[in-house]
């Protein structure tokens, strides 16, 4: 049983457009009811009175026309203000305005649905010309899809989710305790809901439908229907499992439009469902006093395979991100900080700044290892290759699209500016590990809501297939450069450690994935946590076996119990 939605704002663009078109068949109708002015009309006050009362209906029917187009007019006129201001907000701080993913999502809203609405009120005579450079530009210029706007929205769910925000906080401009000045409508949080809708997340759908109920009662100028609202909430409330509270919801909505269709085949469908649900209830000989909990758990949050995401993983994943884990006390107590030569010949001179973050596995942190400028450089050469970021499928090692890793990257050679050459020597001195077999730098911006879900950065024995073409073995080490400080959000954290590294301009994150043996180590799942606000710049230098035999020996005993992988 599917319900098709329309859109609460088309609803009332066309309402007005029929209320023009009305006037304007009725001025036809009563010019050609006029009688002819050749005869003797002015001879008899008859028939003058009668003139006088076709043009009374003339009169009502062009006022009815000028005020259709007032009334667009002056929608047209708002949107200009609304327009103007944020527009003005924005060029003040272009980098801090979008770094917010609520006022991310509004412009990609603003281009997409609330464009479409302008572009139908233009249609109607006044604006045709405007429309045509509007199509025009459209060639030239970048213009999100109805993908974008989706996914736009889906960030800002998984935010949500993630850092536990409260939906009515959000509405407000209030991000994690942060109060921003973005401030959503009733109309926003209608199509936040209605994205929701879209990708089967009956969860979110209630969530943002009842804020936009909410937020319609204090709106002056409405931006979205109330029956539609209501239409999409009783739905989703029902795909919940709450089939009364669809049916008083559908109720109502047939109070404000008795005659939706498809109100009243939903209204007896849920009178059909609670007959059934009572005659169960008497059969179980359950009298009904207790309501049973919906599952909120089977409620669609995402697309993550199962091999990549558990419940378990996800719980302390989010947990991580909002800071509510760390290591104990104990370990914590034995990390030291330290200047570190690493036995090179040029370190011995400027040796690195060196603070631990965890032993066994050894994660460190290296700080003031990337200068501003060669930052800006690296990001100047990444820019015009940005591509949709792939991660390898298991099975094949093909690259792929996935839901659970969403950013942009680029990759870097050594050989196109001397800055990435010392780079990569920077990242052989401060592991100690050739750089002959290392993949080339990759570049990575995470944008709203960005993230990329617990993975591992080496091959697990399964996937025979993962960096087979480069005959250079596994991922033995991974070099992280944080090339942005971020606002909020966007920690790596690695689950089973309990260890959050929050991003910081100019540091870099160094591990090794694999034990001296070759085998991977499974404690370095590790994974990008969405960004909240802000935007994070980092750099990956994937560091592989081949050529390391004699730079990262084996020990002659284990470095950890073989069974256990």
């Amino acid at each position: 049983m599917m319900i098709s939605q329309r859109n609460g704002t088309t609803r009332t663009c066309n309402r007005w457009m029929m209320m023009a078109m009305m006037a304007m068949m009725a001025m036809a109708i009563a010019m050609n009811g006029l009688p002819s002015v050749g005869g003797e009309l002015f001879t008899a006050l008859a028939d003058m009175e009668e003139l006088l009362e076709t043009e009374a209906v003339l009169i009502a029917n062009l006022d009815n026309y000028v005020q259709a187009q007032e009334e667009k007019l002056l929608q047209l006129r708002r949107k200009v203000q609304e327009y103007r201001r944020e527009h003005t907000e924005a060029a003040r701080d272009v980098s801090a305005y979008l770094s917010n993913p609520v006022n991310a999502f509004l412009l990609t809203k603003r281009l997409t649905t609330d464009w479409r609405y302008v572009e139908n009120l233009m249609t109607y005579e006044v604006g045709k010309e405007f429309l045509e450079n509007v199509t025009s530009y459209r060639s030239v210029l970048k213009f999100p899809s109805d993908e974008d706007l989706n996914g736009a929205a889906v960030a800002l769910m998984r935010l949500q989710d993630t850092y536990n925000l409260d939906t009515a906080s959000v509405a407000r401009g209030m991000l994690d305790g942060v109060q921003y000045s973005t401030e959503l409508s009733a109309g926003d949080c209608f199509e936040l809901g209605r994205q929701s809708y879209l990708n089967g997340d009956y969860y979110h759908t209630v969530l943002w439908m009842r804020e936009a109920m909410d937020r319609l009662t204090h709106e002056v100028n409405r931006t979205a229907m109330k029956e539609d609202v209501l239409e999409y909430l009783a739905f989703s409330t029902f795909k919940q499992g709450n089939i009364q509270t669809a049916l008083s919801m559908t109720e109502e909505l047939l109070e404000l439009v008795p005659d939706h269709e498809r109100a009243v085949s939903n209204k007896a469908y849920y009178v059909k469902e609670l007959e059934k649900e009572a005659l169960q209830k008497i059969l179980r000989g359950d009298d009904g006093s207790e309501e049973v909990p919906v599952d909120t758990s089977t409620i669609h949050k995402g697309e993550a395979s199962p091999h990549v995401y558990d419940k378990t993983e996800r719980k302390l994943y989010e947990q991580l991100c909002r800071g509510e884990q760390e290591p104990p006390i104990e370990l914590r107590s034995q990390l030291v900080c330290r200047y570190t030569t690493n036995r090179s010949p040029f370190l011995r001179l400027a040796p690195l700044k060196l603070e631990e973050a965890y032993r066994q596995p050894d994660i460190v942190i290296y700080h003031d290892v990337m200068s501003d400028r060669e930052i800006e450089l690296i990001k100047h050469y990444a820019r015009p290759r940005f591509r949709r970021a792939t991660v390898q499928n298991y099975k094949t090692g093909e690259l792929e699209f996935a839901n659970y890793r969403i950013s942009k990257s680029a990759w870097l050679k050594d050989t196109e500016h001397e800055v990435i050459r010392t780079v990569s020597q920077r990242v052989e001195d401060m592991t100690g590990l050739t750089m002959a077999t290392a993949e080339e730098l990759q570049v990575v911006n995470y944008g709203i809501g960005g993230h990329y879900e617990p993975h591992f950065d080496f091959a697990r024995r399964e996937e025979r297939n993962a960096f087979k073409s480069l005959g250079t073995g596994n991922r033995i080490a991974t070099v992280l450069f944080y090339m942005s400080d971020v606002t909020q959000g966007g920690a790596t954290v690695f689950p089973s450690l309990n260890l959050a590294l929050r991003p910081r301009k100019g540091t870099a994150a160094f591990w090794h994935n694999l034990h001296a043996s070759g085998n991977g180590d499974y404690a370095t799942r590790h994974a990008a946590c969405p960004v909240l606000t802000g935007t994070k710049w980092v750099s990956n230098k994937w560091i592989h076996e081949r050529g390391q035999e004699f730079r990262r020996p084996c020990g002659l005993e284990p470095d950890h119990p073989e069974d256990l992988f």
